[in-house]
């Protein structure tokens, strides 16, 4: 209980620190010291209750009921500054302070009402949460360390916003002691209070810069979070009242299953929705990508969204077997296969990052629909490995910003020619995307078998399949068309450019080696992390039992896609390529080597190669629109199935 003590109230203590450092420098030390910190503890307790069954912690009755009032005044604090940050808005966004009123007012109803729950154990541990503390401890670390000398690099490249580098580092370890407190807390009410803080933190971060951009892309995150809110605050007062399952601990309502549980569980898949960017919801994580780079990895990899595929994961078993865990599926299965497409045809970065983003969380989603002991096998190594691999792509997309002044794809022509250190940080983020073990090979294969059990009704498992298949081939499209420019040999002679930042070099490089050991030993985590977790859900009749192994065919497979993915980018680092102008026929007199030529009338014109965007065969707005009509109707489906 002490450790789960010090990662929720330690980021606390270290958020004041910061906020009221006296000078930049003490401020860039607790930054650094205090994010190490909270990375040694998360891994202190994972070696405490290493492969231990779940663990459940009790306050005795004074202090739960102390701790009682402390989420109820909390969420009520929250409540209040989100109201204050909306003093600005115009009256057409008078819906924004009514989702906060209401899912207050649904808290407090629940809160107040007599002879509410008790919550004996308010918080446990098990494997799956100690996986999820490592991922907001270890990478959020890295990040706050790479975020000290961004921060400061951003600044002086936009004069015009206004420095509150004390406070976005203060929200920064907010967001960290939230993110900790939804792993680790077995009470539903002091769930939704961690919750709603994500909530809040992720308002300012995306609207830091202050621009009427920003802002706007502010709201749209703050409402459709609200949104999810609003659920998550009408499933606890259903559990509030209703007779069949009055509980409040998160445990219970998992365990019992059946259709008690089914309505709660359908309502906190529309929050675990929402938090996690899934269609109809998916557009406020886009409007994130204005955002410092530290706030777009942060979102993406180590919080916020792995708080929404959490909380439907571990709503797994209900859902499954279930027309409700089916509907939920396919809303997963729409929004990987619609936002797979859409990010083939993006050229900024960041939007291809943002959409690969929510299409992989569409594949944890329908793991999580499923619900088998397979599915969650799978849900749970993406969830790990998308978390390291993405908060690599981010900050090295976010570092080559900074040296090309550009987030077109297109501008990173040639880079392995001028940075070949980063250009293998953003190789190896994209081999772990698409490659063993968490990409196209074992956790693709896994779900394939597991889509082949589901009988919910008939050609619902042929139709997961389907859509998995569909949606693969895109990635594996716009994730090697990007590697390709990287490596390509620019027909001009390349610019020179500055050094990576030493703070910025240490967290690439760190997760890059976390990339490959997360690989190398993902055996070991499996049988640290996953196989306790399943196994304990198998032994507690809450999720069938596995039906066989990974065959050893696959897994030599596996070691050769492993090899090629540490040799290729570690070749250029250690063997940086040299450019070379040669000259070769381009239909008129060559000018400057094989950059450009004189044609017949006597124009100059200059030689380009561009990579395949398909606009013109894959339309964003009609896929979006699609995406977005089919998700939703899917939604009220799965709604109306759990209430009828």
């Amino acid at each position: 209980m002490l450790l789960i003590s010090f990662l929720i109230v330690f980021p606390l203590l270290a958020a004041l620190a910061i906020a009221f450092a006296p000078t930049a420098d003490l401020r860039s030390a607790f930054v650094r010291w205090s994010a190490l910190a909270l990375a040694i503890a998360s891994v202190v307790l994972a070696v405490a209750y290493f492969r231990t069954g779940p663990e459940f912690f009790s306050l005795g009755d004074t202090w739960n009921g102390l701790l009682d009032q402390v989420f109820l005044l909390g969420g009520i604090a929250v409540a209040l500054v989100l109201l204050y940050l909306c003093r600005r808005i115009s009256v057409r966004q008078w819906y924004i302070p009514a989702l906060i009123l209401l899912q207050m007012g649904l808290i407090l109803v629940a809160e107040l009402a007599p002879g509410h729950p008790e919550v004996a154990r308010p918080f446990y541990v098990d494997s799956f949460s100690i996986l999820m503390a490592l991922i907001v401890g270890v990478v959020g670390w890295l990040i706050a360390v790479y975020a000290v000398r961004y921060m400061r690099d951003y600044h002086a490249q936009h004069p015009e916003v206004r420095d509150r580098q004390p406070a976005f580092f203060a929200i920064v370890f907010l967001f960290c002691a939230a993110m900790f407190g939804i792993v680790l807390t077995n009470h539903l009410p002091g769930l939704f209070f961690f919750w709603e803080i994500t909530t809040l933190c992720s308002f300012w971060l995306i609207g830091y810069s202050g621009t009427a951009e920003a802002m706007r892309n502010a709201y749209r995150a703050l409402t459709m979070n609200l949104i999810g809110g609003v659920f998550f605050a009408a499933a606890i007062v259903w559990l509030t009242f209703n007779p069949e399952l009055q509980t409040w601990e998160l445990d219970v309502v998992i365990a019992n299953g059946g259709a008690a549980a089914l309505i709660p569980a359908a309502l906190i898949a529309v929050a675990g929705l929402t938090k996690a960017a899934q269609m109809p919801f998916h557009t406020w994580l886009l409007g994130a990508m204005v955002a410092p780079t530290p706030v777009s990895a942060l979102l993406h990899s180590s919080t916020m969204v792995k708080a929404g595929v959490f909380i439907l994961v571990k709503f797994a078993p209900v859902y499954h077997g279930t027309e409700v865990g089916l509907l939920l599926a396919l809303i997963g299965g729409v929004t990987f296969l619609a936002t797979s497409l859409i990010a083939v045809n993006q050229r900024n970065a960041k939007l291809v990052l943002a959409y690969s983003t929510i299409a992989n969380l569409g594949l944890v989603v329908m793991c999580a629909g499923v619900g088998t002991t397979a599915t969650l096998w799978a849900a749970m190594l993406l969830i790990l490995f998308h978390a390291v691999a993405k908060a690599l792509l981010f900050l090295s997309v976010g570092t080559t910003e900074h040296l090309v002044h550009s987030r077109d794809i297109e501008d990173m022509d040639g880079l392995v020619y001028r940075r070949p250190v980063l250009a293998m940080t953003l190789m190896v983020g994209m081999l772990g995307m698409f490659l063993a073990p968490f990409g196209m090979l074992i956790s693709k294969y896994t779900c394939f078998q597991a889509f082949l059990t589901v009988d919910v009704f008939p050609g619902g498992g042929i139709l997961l399949m389907a859509i998995l298949a569909f949606g693969s081939a895109p990635t594996l499209f716009f994730w090697t068309k990007w590697m390709g420019k990287l490596v390509a040999m620019p027909r001009r002679t390349p610019e020179p450019m500055p050094e990576v930042p030493r703070e910025q070099a240490f967290a690439l490089l760190a997760l890059t080696g976390l990339t490959y050991l997360a690989c190398v030993l993902y055996p070991f985590v499996d049988w640290a992390f996953i196989l306790p977790y399943t196994q304990a859900l198998a032994d507690a009749g809450l999720v069938p039992p596995p039906s066989d192994s990974t065959h050893w065919e696959t897994f030599i497979l596996m070691s050769v896609m492993l090899a090629g993915m540490f040799l290729l980018p570690v070749l250029f680092w250690l063997r940086p390529p040299h450019y070379a102008t040669v000259s070769g026929y381009l239909s008129g007199a060559n000018v400057a080597g094989s950059a450009s030529y004189r044609g017949a009338m006597g124009g100059e014109r200059e030689v380009t190669a561009r990579g395949y965007y398909l606009t013109a065969f894959l339309d964003e707005q009609r896929l979006t629109r699609q995406g977005l009509i089919a998700a939703g109707i899917l939604m009220i489906a799965m709604l109306m199935g759990a209430a009828l």
